[in-house]
């Protein structure tokens, strides 16, 4: 196997300074994005999506699936840029695919028993990370923020080299599965901070609540439609944090209600993040096999 790119070897040349923050950004969506007329749960009708998103949704889950090989060369036919590992446990990728132009920052759920002790950091707190200034009361999963922290610089290095040799007007994708879809979630709000005329996307597939209302309302205003909530039927770790420790889902969950997979199957929910007929309809039974899927399918995607 031939060595990781420089940046993956070399954090140490970045700094926020480098990078230019716009807190104008934080408080408007994406131009294709902000438009989404959200929905109050309690009118919300759940519709099958379409072929086209569900497509969508398949190719970026392979992502999520692959962050759970060691290494892995090729993660969905992409080019690797950066192979994320540190002591926290916080691990994952980043891949350029010149054909769909974007880069996509993949992020690894909970594998060892340094991820479950931070899965277990239930205090909320304020989010704090490079370049974001979030609004008064917007509050996340101290666990996760201190995962996504960890890498945050080495994302953000690699992520600004890519703009300045080879991938400049790239979409930014982030995308994770479990512990990962949460810090997805943390690391688009931080992507968007930094590269404030970027587009970005979030793909999470079996996502924890991550923060609180004020964040889930703050993270909606910023993505509306560009974000991508997956839960696979009755998986019970999107609900396994409840609502009454002060934790809200942010927006737009889409519920595969059935096996197999596929457009019919998969519904999508109101805007808010809390839709009582969705996944929410179904008791918690924390992590068990619906959850699993995503890390069996890494057996099966290079």
């Amino acid at each position: 196997m031939s060595p990781l790119p420089s940046t993956a070897r070399d954090t140490t040349s970045f700094s926020p300074s480098n990078i230019e923050f716009s807190k104008a950004a934080l408080a408007r969506a994406p131009e294709d994005c902000k438009n989404h007329a959200f929905t109050s749960p309690e009118t919300s009708a759940l519709v099958p999506v379409s072929q086209a998103v569900y497509d969508d949704l398949l190719h970026h889950f392979k992502y999520s699936s692959s962050a759970y090989a060691p290494v892995c060369p090729r993660p969905n036919g992409a080019t690797l840029v950066l192979q994320l590992s540190n002591g926290s446990d916080a691990q994952g990728y980043v891949a350029r695919d010149d054909s769909r132009r974007e880069l996509i920052i993949a992020l690894r759920g909970s594998m060892t028993v340094t991820d479950v002790l931070l899965d277990a950091s239930l205090l909320l707190v304020p989010l704090v990370s490079p370049g974001v200034y979030a609004p008064s009361g917007v509050l996340v999963h101290a666990g996760v923020l201190g995962a996504w922290d960890a890498v945050a610089l080495q994302v953000l290095a690699a992520v600004a080299e890519q703009f300045v040799t080879c991938a400049t007007g790239y979409t930014l994708i982030t995308t994770g599965h479990s512990l990962g879809g949460a810090m997805a979630a943390l690391a688009a709000v931080c992507l968007k901070a930094n590269f404030a005329d970027s587009k970005v996307k979030c793909y999470t597939y079996g996502q924890p609540r991550t923060g609180n209302a004020a964040f889930a309302e703050y993270f909606n205003g910023l993505f509306g439609e560009c974000a991508f909530r997956v839960v696979h039927t009755k998986d019970g770790v999107p609900t396994m944090i409840p609502t009454s420790l002060g934790y809200h889902h942010h927006g737009i969950e889409y519920w595969q209600t059935a096996d197999p997979p596929c457009a019919e199957n998969i519904l999508q929910c109101a805007s808010d993040g809390e839709d009582p007929n969705g996944s929410a309809s179904v008791p918690s039974h924390g992590v068990n096999a619906a959850h699993m899927v995503v890390r069996f399918s890494a057996l099966f995607i290079s």
